[in-house]
C-alpha cells in the first residue's frame, strides 16, 4: 500500500491576499509590529477581505490535492504568524507595548507580544476557521495550533514567571478550542511543539503534562497529532543555521510514545537522523519529513523514495506518513508544489 501524505501547516501566501507574514517580515528591533500590519492590511482589502482569503485558502488546498497529498492543510493563509494569530484571541497578551527578544537559539530576535495577566481564551474561534476551510475539499483537512509551551516562548512573559503555570493555563484556553474543533466533526488535530525538539528536558519536566491538559477529553476519533521540528532559518538557502541539538528527538522519544499523541511529526530532510530512532515508537505514527522547507533545491523522486524505504526498515508501513520537515512559508508557490509533487509521487511507490 502507499504511505499516506500530509502537510504540516504553512503555504506560501498567494500573491492576492495582501497579508503580511512572518516569512517575509525582516526581524530586528525595528520592525513593525506583524499583527499591527496584518489588521492594517485587512482593512485595505476592504469589504471583500474574507472572501479574498477564502480563495487564498481554497488555492493553497488545491495545490495540495493536484500534488497528491492525502491529508491537507488550510495552508495558514489567515494568519501573520502561526503562534502570533493564536494569541490574539487570548486574554492577557498586551500587543500594543512590544518587547525584543532573541528566539530560537539566536537564530532571530523579534518585537513580542508582552504576557501582562492571567490567559484565557476569549471564545473559540478555530472551529470555524476549520469548517470554511473543510468547504474546499472532500478529504480530511488538519488544522493547526501552536502549543504551550511554544507560546510561552514566542512571547515575552512579565506575569508569571513560571513556565509550568504559564504553560498550564495556556493548555486550557488551548483545549476549549481542540473540544470545539472535535465535536465540528474535525478528524486531525495537530499541535505544534517544536520547543520541544530544543528544550527536551523542560519537555520533559512539564511540557508533555501540559501537552495532556491540550488535549484533554479529545475525542478516539481524532487523530492527536504533534510538530516537533527543529528550527527554521533567517531565511531560505542559508547553509548554517541554529537547530536544536542532533539527539534531542532521543531523548523525548520515550516521553512521545508513552503520551497519548497518536502521530509525532519529525523532521528528517534537512539533518537525517539515525533511523534506529523510529524504533521507539512501538505504536505512535511517525509524519516523516522527507522534503526540505529551506532549501530551494527540488529534491528527485528517487531520493525521496530512498529515503523512505530506509525509513522501512525500522517501523512499519501503516505507521509511517511522508511529509514536508515543516511548513513551506519560506518557498515560492512553484517551489513548494514541486516538492510536493515528488514527495507524494515517491510516496505512491514505496
Amino acid at each position: 500500500m502507499a504511505i499516506q501524505t500530509t502537510c504540516i501547516g504553512a503555504y506560501p501566501k498567494p500573491d492576492f491576499v495582501k497579508l503580511p507574514d512572518w516569512f517575509n517580515i525582516p526581524a530586528g528591533p525595528d520592525t513593525a509590529d506583524p499583527t499591527k500590519l496584518w489588521v492594517q492590511a485587512m482593512e485595505d482589502m476592504g469589504p471583500e477581505a474574507a472572501a479574498i482569503v477564502d480563495r487564498g485558502i481554497k488555492q493553497a488546498i488545491s495545490d495540495q490535492e493536484q500534488a497528491g497529498i492525502d491529508i491537507p492543510t488550510d495552508g495558514e493563509i489567515i494568519r501573520e504568524n502561526y503562534i502570533h494569530y493564536h494569541c490574539r484571541h487570548l486574554d492577557g497578551f498586551d500587543f500594543d507595548n512590544l518587547t525584543n527578544k532573541e528566539l530560537r537559539n539566536g537564530a532571530y530576535a523579534a518585537n513580542l507580544p508582552t504576557i501582562r495577566g492571567p490567559v484565557s481564551l476569549k471564545a473559540p474561534f478555530l472551529a470555524d476557521d476549520w469548517k470554511k476551510a473543510q468547504r474546499h475539499t472532500t478529504r480530511p483537512l488538519k488544522i493547526t495550533l501552536p502549543g504551550p509551551m511554544t507560546i510561552g516562548d514566542t512571547n515575552v512573559d512579565a506575569f508569571y514567571h513560571d513556565g509550568r503555570k504559564l504553560g498550564a493555563d495556556l493548555a486550557d484556553a488551548l483545549n476549549q478550542d481542540v473540544l470545539a474543533l472535535a465535536e465540528a466533526g474535525c478528524q486531525h488535530i495537530q499541535i505544534d511543539e517544536p520547543l520541544f525538539a530544543r528544550k527536551p528536558a523542560e519537555a520533559l519536566e512539564y511540557g508533555f503534562e501540559n501537552l495532556e491538559r491540550a488535549f484533554h477529553g479529545c475525542p478516539d476519533s481524532v487523530v492527536r497529532t504533534v510538530h516537533m521540528c527543529c528550527g527554521y532559518p533567517d531565511r531560505l538557502d542559508n547553509p548554517d543555521y541554529p537547530k536544536a541539538d542532533h539527539d534531542a528527538y532521543r531523548k523525548i522519544a520515550d516521553a512521545i510514545e508513552q503520551s497519548s499523541i497518536d502521530a509525532v511529526s519529525i523532521e528528517d530532510a534537512h539533518r537525517y537522523n539515525d533511523l534506529s530512532l523510529l524504533e521507539y515508537f512501538k505504536t505512535t505514527r511517525v509524519i516523516f519529513g522527507a522534503v526540505a522547507i529551506a532549501k530551494s533545491r527540488i529534491e528527485p523522486v528517487e531520493e525521496i523514495r530512498e529515503r523512505l524505504l530506509a525509513a522501512l526498515q525500522h517501523i512499519d508501513a501503516e505507521r509511517l506518513l511522508a511529509a514536508p520537515d515543516c511548513g513551506l512559508g519560506l518557498l515560492s508557490r512553484e517551489q513548494a508544489v514541486g516538492k510536493l509533487t515528488n514527495l507524494c509521487a515517491a510516496a505512491a511507490t514505496v
